[in-house]
């Protein structure tokens, strides 16, 4: 690290359980985050802060006015804008020394296989389950961490879904992906916009310590938050013996 960067994340440096030694994986790490909205904002302008070295955005959507009361890593003058290219622009300007790729597309699953493989974390800050499952199929194949998140009206869950070793579940031992989950947009249920802020920042808290490896990730935990009453559920997840994504793969 240079001067510049030795004072920029000086405060990480002063962690023992970080140092330079930290620092410089992060700065060394690719993070994939596919969803530049509610939550894909928070999550990788922390990701950005911290000084993660390339960072992917993936988004096929485009800023509205109704995004700004919650996804803050666009502005009323992006409106229009392919919202990808908008967080590229934020992110940049919190700290120009990262590479940020911006992915204005809807991937494939070939695609995403493509993506993820290049990846040193994943976060699923998306909003539909086909998506997710899509995204977790991925990362168990390439054995790749998942931080998946979600909010819906005053209500948040997070929880990372890690298969490079032990007897892990992935996010469909959670939410098999042959049972129906019914999809509940925001546009007609409405979300608390500071509780996606709670749950992406979360987000990048546990990618950040995934990627330098320190602390106990939420790994077979997932966190739900009462944003009305302000209270923390936490609950074990245990793997599925006969989960068609993760049960043959090998631990």
């Amino acid at each position: 690290m240079n001067d510049t960067q030795l004072l920029r994340y000086s405060r990480h440096i002063l962690l023992d359980e970080i140092g330079i030694e930290g620092q410089q994986k992060l700065l060394a790490a690719q993070a994939l985050v596919i969803g530049a909205g509610g939550l894909g904002s928070p999550a990788a302008m922390y990701l950005a802060s911290a000084g993660v070295g390339h960072i992917t955005l993936v988004d096929n959507d485009t800023v509205d006015l109704t995004n700004l009361q919650r996804q803050i890593a666009h502005t009323t003058e992006r409106v229009g804008q392919s919202k990808a290219a908008s967080a590229r622009i934020t992110l940049q300007q919190i700290n120009p020394d990262i590479a940020v790729t911006a992915l204005n597309e809807r991937v494939d699953d070939a695609r995403l296989a493509e993506l993820v493989a290049q990846a040193d974390v994943v976060l699923d800050c998306t909003d539909n389950f086909a998506t997710r499952h899509a995204v977790n199929r991925a990362c168990v194949a390439l054995g790749k961490p998942l931080v998946s998140g979600a909010v819906i009206r005053f209500d948040g869950q997070v929880s990372v879904f890690d298969p490079r070793g032990g007897a892990q579940p992935c996010y469909s031992c959670l939410f098999p992906q042959d049972q129906q989950f019914e999809d509940v947009a925001c546009s007609t249920m409405g979300v608390f916009a500071p509780l996606v802020g709670v749950v992406g920042a979360m987000q990048a808290a546990e990618a950040l310590k995934l990627l330098m490896g320190v602390g106990a990730s939420l790994a077979g935990r997932l966190l739900m938050l009462d944003g009305l009453h302000m209270e923390w559920t936490s609950i074990a997840v245990g793997r599925n013996g006969d989960c068609p994504v993760c049960a043959t793969k090998k631990n």
